[in-house]
């Protein structure tokens, strides 16, 4: 294997698909707080002066969606101060409609002792050792860069920044796999029109890449390409529309494992393409803290009303410290993968999905997908499924 480079990219709160996303997960939430058995699936649209608010909410909470989304808007920072585009006067259209019959028969039945998934499809979950939020290292650089870009925004530190902007990063890797350095790191951040490009070059430097990059990364080769267009002016919904759902591998892995297609955000957790891919990583995550294995990926497949899945697949990539038909066995053992079991587990009847929506799903230790509490139970299982195969005398947990 000789050296390769992975890229990765990430957005922040201000782009315009990811605007539409904190707007359907914050109205997701609203319907939580109120009714923890809504059935949302609402996607969101932005453009110059509008946003459309559109989809299937099935729920006995009474919530203000215009006002939902222009308190998201604002919280942005897309306020008076910003032409084309601000929460106090876009117009904001909602059409939505109930949840479809056909689906809501198959999610329970007449006694509601049953809770069928929401959709077909399949999920992913990933986790690596390579980095402590156990994510690949370009994509979880590129959502340092990309809060970073936000929070010296907010914080006023360089008062020209505006809130669209998009980074990605380019790390290599040794022919073991392992990452060696950062080959490129691209930054384009939207801007006030008198800033000196020169000055903002420095400033992303020093302000925005040093302090999140790890020491060790960066070297004389790395290369740095800030706006490399010339000039981020208009930006938001003003300079690009924005739509739900599309930012599915900024929201997961980068690129880096596999994705099964759907969009998480504006979905409450019957739909398993959103709580089924939490579940995933929250097993896949657990694999590789216990060290079971290095790197892991696990795939979960289910057909709309039925409640187990139909297939449960794990990849260790030769990473394995034990066989991994052993450890998806113990996974089947130690893991309810109904979506009532996924939705009691993780909680995800609770409106915790807002802070979901910008950078990233996976990584952040406050979601109860990202915890590692299962690594034990797991480990003894496997320890004890070993006992048990023929094979116990040539393989061990570390």
């Amino acid at each position: 294997m000789e050296e390769t480079y992975f890229t990765s990219e990430s957005v922040t709160e201000g782009h315009p698909d990811k605007i539409a996303d904190q707007i359907s997960d914050a109205i997701l939430d609203a319907v939580l707080e109120q009714d923890s058995n809504g059935r949302v699936a609402c996607e969101v649209a932005v453009t110059t002066g509008l946003v459309l608010i559109f989809g299937e909410i099935t729920t006995n909470a009474n919530v203000n969606y215009r006002n939902v989304a222009r308190e998201t808007i604002k919280s942005i920072g897309y306020s008076e101060n910003l032409l084309g585009f601000n929460g106090d006067s876009c117009a904001i259209l909602v059409a939505l409609d109930e949840q479809s019959p056909d689906i809501a028969q198959g999610l329970t039945n007449e006694n509601n002792d049953k809770l069928g998934a929401g959709d077909q499809g399949m999920m992913f979950g990933f986790a690596t050792n390579e980095t402590p939020e156990y994510l690949p290292l370009p994509i979880a650089l590129s959502h340092r860069i990309a809060k970073r870009l936000s929070i010296v925004r907010k914080e006023n530190i360089l008062d020209y920044l505006k809130p669209d902007g998009k980074c990605q990063v380019t790390v290599e890797y040794d022919s073991n796999g392992e990452a060696k350095r950062i080959e490129a790191i691209v930054v384009s951040t939207q801007h006030s029109e008198d800033v000196n490009k020169t000055v903002m070059e420095q400033d992303m430097i020093k302000h925005v890449i040093n302090p999140v990059i790890p020491n060790g990364l960066l070297d004389e080769n790395t290369k740095f390409y800030i706006n490399p267009s010339g000039k981020f002016v208009t930006g938001g919904p003003q300079g690009d529309a924005g739509l739900t759902g599309r930012k599915i591998i900024v929201d997961t892995y980068g690129g880096f494992s596999s994705h099964g297609g759907g969009a998480f955000s504006g979905k409450d957790a019957t739909k398993v393409d959103r709580s089924g891919a939490y579940m995933a990583r929250y097993i896949a995550k657990n694999i590789v803290a216990s060290g079971l294995a290095k790197k892991c990926e696990i795939q979960l497949a289910y057909a709309i009303g039925l409640e187990t899945p139909i297939s449960v697949v794990l990849n260790t990539f030769g990473t394995a410290e034990a066989i991994e038909e052993i450890i998806a066995e113990a996974v089947k053992m130690n893991f309810d993968l109904t979506p009532r079991g996924i939705i009691k587990q993780l909680h995800l009847d609770q409106p915790v999905f807002s802070e979901t929506a910008t950078y990233g799903h996976f990584g952040n230790n406050k979601y109860t997908w990202e915890q590692v509490d299962q690594q034990e139970k797991l480990k003894k299982t496997v320890e004890s499924l070993l006992l048990l195969s023929s094979q116990k005398n040539y393989y061990k947990i570390k």
